[in-house]
Formats: structure tokens, sequence, C-alpha cells
């Protein structure tokens, strides 16, 4: 089996990039972060699913983004935006936007990947629904890749070519989910809010769950995650 390293936050799309990678019979090793985030309901998500879908190892590394601040998501004073329309969130980017955190999470992944001389990173972001975040787009994965095969020694020494998997990229909520259900995953393991309660019960108005709960009605389906409302 090859091995392959997938950043997993617990959330619908990268719960959907693991049961894709497993499918295509890769041998997955995942990694977590608590980067500073406002709650750890996405890491105990992600523990449960990384058990459940018989992962090689599951490693959740501390950085602390939060000391630089910058985002809704690190910052208690910066109010997570609730309820906005599909308008606004198709326009600039978002207070919930984390300064280069998926470059920073590909750099963590590329260096384990080094080490277990797996050429190939999963990650499950996506440009379509995707609320104006930079480091989501295909511009972003095509010039990381090109670093990262210049950048290891791995990469340079000729043995093969490192490749950043995006399945995802191209893909509407909808057709996520659509695609996640045909492979049995159980969306009821995942969270996505931005601001969930004490209980991990998701908002419902966050752009994450405004994005997600649009995706199960038109899949003419309900979220089985919890809501606190």
């Amino acid at each position: 089996m090859k091995k392959a390293v997938l950043l997993l936050s617990g959330g619908l799309d990268s719960t959907t990039t693991l049961a894709i990678a497993k499918s295509q019979g890769f041998e997955v090793y995942a990694l977590s972060f608590a980067y500073g985030q406002r709650h750890s309901h996405e890491l105990i998500a992600a523990k449960a699913i990384a058990a459940h879908y018989g992962v090689k190892e599951h490693r959740t590394f501390t950085i602390d983004l939060g000391g630089f601040g910058g985002s809704a998501l690190t910052e208690d004073a910066i109010a997570v935006p609730k309820d906005r329309g599909s308008e606004e969130m198709a326009h600039g980017i978002p207070v919930t936007y984390v300064p280069a955190r998926n470059a920073v999470f590909l750099s963590f992944a590329l260096a384990w990947a080094e080490v277990l001389k797996a050429y190939d990173i999963f990650i499950g972001v996506n440009a379509l629904d995707f609320s104006g975040y930079p480091d989501c787009r295909p511009e972003f994965i095509k010039a990381f890749e090109a670093m990262a095969n210049l950048a290891t020694a791995y990469g340079v020494g000729g043995e093969g070519r490192i490749a950043i998997h995006t399945p995802l990229i191209h893909l509407s909520k909808a057709d996520i989910i659509r695609k996640g259900i045909a492979l049995g995953i159980d969306y009821g393991m995942t969270t996505s809010c931005y601001d969930p309660d004490a209980k991990g019960h998701a908002c419902g108005h966050c752009d994450a769950c405004q994005l997600r709960l649009k995706g199960f009605r038109e899949n003419n389906l309900g979220d089985p995650a919890p809501y606190s409302v």
C-alpha cells in the first residue's frame, strides 16, 4: 500500500477526503492540529474519525497560531459572523480566515511525509463553497506542490514526485456530500461549526454551518450532526 499523509480536521470535507484516500488504497497517516482555535470539538471528532477508518497513525500537533491573532477562529475579541447571505459570503475574505493556516499545515504534513517517504499528501480544500479563503485555491495548491518538490531532500532526490491531492477542490458542498454518502460516510461524526456550544452542537448560523446545511438540502437530506437550534 502506498503511504499518504492526510490533514484531518474532523470536519465534513477532510472526512470525505479520508474516505476517498482509503477507497483508493492508500495507507493513511492522519495529521490534526490544536492551533489555538476557539474549541476542541473538532479534535475530538478527528480522533474518533481516525479510529473509525483505521488509519495507520493519527498525530495531533499543538501550534499557537492564536499567538498571532487576526482571525475570529483564534481570537475571542473578533466575533464569528452569523447569518450572512450567499451573496455576502461570495465576496471578500472573511474574518474566519486564519492567516497562512493551510500553508503551515501543509508544511507540517510535508515534513512528516518526507520522514515516511510518502509522496502523496491529501487535503480537503474546496474552491467553490470555500468562504473566500485564498489558501483553498488551485493556484495555491499548485504553487505549494512545486515548492515541496524543490524544498525537500526526497523531493530533489529523484526517487519520486510529491503530489498534493485535492479531490474536492472543484466540487460543490452538495457534490461532496453526495460523494461521501456513496462511500458510506456517517456525517453525524463530523463537525464543521465555527462557534459550537459547550456540548459541541453546531450554531447553524455561521458560514460553515450555512454552507453545510445548504449542501444537505440540495441532496434532499437532513444533516445528521447535532445543532443547538
